[in-house]
């Protein structure tokens, strides 16, 4: 199961990364710097990061939510379609909600707290977080 959630994490976590960065790119509302973004956390927030540590940082979440998702459908559900929607549906919006208190506590520029549209692409993204989560466990 630890396995299977890393390659799971990896996978959903680079096409939300992918999909933040399209997004920033095509609008230049920043919210694929506010998913990097880490420099808000003592000590670790005050070092100048490649940006493939910041990715690593990145995927280290989407790895505990992947196995998180895999642990609740195998231990606490019946495995159904409807409990591996529901998971990851709900891990999904428990991570969009992350964008307030990421962005109060960011010091880099990100999205204001009240943009509504930058709220919009984090939430989609984040949607197609909760999509991939299902998809790519059953394709794999």
């Amino acid at each position: 199961m630890i396995k299977k959630g890393i390659w799971l994490g990896t996978l959903t976590g680079l096409l939300l990364g992918i999909v933040l960065w399209f997004i920033e790119y095509v609008t230049g509302i920043r919210v694929y710097t506010l998913l990097l973004n880490i420099d808000f956390i003592p000590v670790i927030g005050d070092i100048e990061w490649p940006i493939w540590m910041e990715w690593f940082f990145h995927l280290t979440v989407a790895w505990g939510i992947a196995i998180i998702y895999l642990a609740w459908i195998r231990f606490q559900s019946d495995g159904s379609k409807n409990a591996r929607w529901s998971t990851a549906l709900l891990l999904s919006v428990v991570a969009a909600l992350t964008y307030f208190p990421l962005t109060d506590l960011a010091i880099k520029p990100t999205p204001a707290l009240d943009d509504v549209t930058a709220i919009v692409y984090w939430f989609i993204g984040h949607i197609i977080y909760a999509i991939s989560l299902v998809k790519f466990d059953e394709w794999m």
